[in-house]
């Protein structure tokens, strides 16, 4: 089988990223973002997907953070499709269902090739610590778009904004490790491409 990998560097006037990327890996991740929480959030992504992940990133933070989340969203969305190839023989779909504490996060994407993400995730809180929950959901749809995924996120319920957070990329993680399986040797869709 050929090596699902996807090495990318994006360098613009507000951020420089470096992202290394193997689908087949066991979940090992190197995460220097700048920016603590998203790393916390990210490792979660790797290892609950089996994605081996080195993100390094350095942004304009003293801004704020989010050129670095959005802009590491789209380099993590164009990894994933270049790694992904032409999607011989992926499982395609994949969901997951994730309780953390008081929180159910619900997670569903299809590597479809046609970018569209729901977000519906509510917070009691504008932060966690001192990121804006806000970036979650610009994260989300930078990867969505930059991958050509449809992504589908609705927490159910919860209280705590952080074990909200958490949840969403536990439950994304896996979805993305259902989707990205090895399930048979041809394109799944009946148009022949994805």
């Amino acid at each position: 089988m050929e090596q699902r990998v996807a090495k990318l560097e994006r360098k613009t006037n507000e951020t420089d990223i470096a992202i290394e990327m193997n689908l087949d890996g066991v979940g090992k991740y190197d995460l220097n973002t700048g920016v603590g929480f998203l790393d916390h959030m990210l490792a979660h992504l790797s290892k609950h997907s089996r994605i081996d992940l080195k993100v390094k990133a350095v942004g304009d933070i003293e801004i704020d953070d989010h050129h670095s989340v959005e802009d590491i969203g789209i380099c993590l969305g164009n990894s994933l499709e270049e790694a992904l190839g032409n999607k011989r023989g992926i499982a395609r779909y994949g969901s997951s269902s994730v309780p953390m504490e008081d929180t159910l996060a619900n997670v569903a994407i299809d590597l479809s090739g046609r970018p569209f993400c729901v977000y519906n995730a509510k917070y009691n809180s504008e932060k966690i610590g001192n990121f804006d929950v806000e970036l979650i959901e610009e994260f989300l749809r930078a990867f969505t778009n930059s991958a050509k995924i449809n992504l589908h996120v609705n927490v159910a319920y919860g209280t705590n904004s952080h074990h909200i957070a958490e949840g969403i990329f536990k439950a994304l993680g896996q979805a993305i490790a259902s989707a990205i399986k090895i399930v048979g040797d041809d394109i799944p869709s009946t148009k022949g491409v994805l």
